[in-house]
């Protein structure tokens, strides 16, 4: 299997609506239903989400446009982060056409990721912003 996922999504909401709730600890928390996240819309700043699983940085913030992390699984092995890119894109009227790439992971993680990128993120994103 590769070891890197992309992804294309339409999200109802504009493209600064869809940062926030990528970016705000309350509005994240909000949308996966597990109450606020250790996140921050800073570049550099450590993150930690879903009770821990998922730990990294913000490596580039770009407000309603880009949101680009280093990013891991509790699960993998030490030092080992990936790097998620989430490009917004204004779509039609009120819509986000959001591009979404995921290299470095290990490899034997793509299935479970692909499939974990809509139930967990895509999925609660578009049913919070609707």
């Amino acid at each position: 299997m590769p070891n890197a996922i992309h992804q294309e999504i339409t999200i109802d909401a504009d493209p600064a609506r869809v940062f926030k709730a990528l970016t705000d600890p309350k509005q994240f928390g909000e949308l996966t239903g597990r109450g606020a996240a250790a996140l921050t819309a800073d570049p550099g700043a450590s993150f930690s989400l879903f009770d821990g699983h998922i730990t990294g940085r913000n490596v580039e913030l770009v407000p309603g446009r880009r949101l680009v992390q280093a990013w891991r699984a509790a699960s993998w092995p030490d030092g080992v982060y990936s790097i998620v890119n989430f490009q917004l894109e204004p779509d039609a009227a009120e819509q986000t056409r959001l591009v979404f790439d995921h290299a470095g992971f290990p490899a034997d993680a793509h299935d479970e990721l692909a499939a974990g990128w809509g139930k967990m993120y895509w999925e609660p994103l578009q049913r919070y912003l609707s």
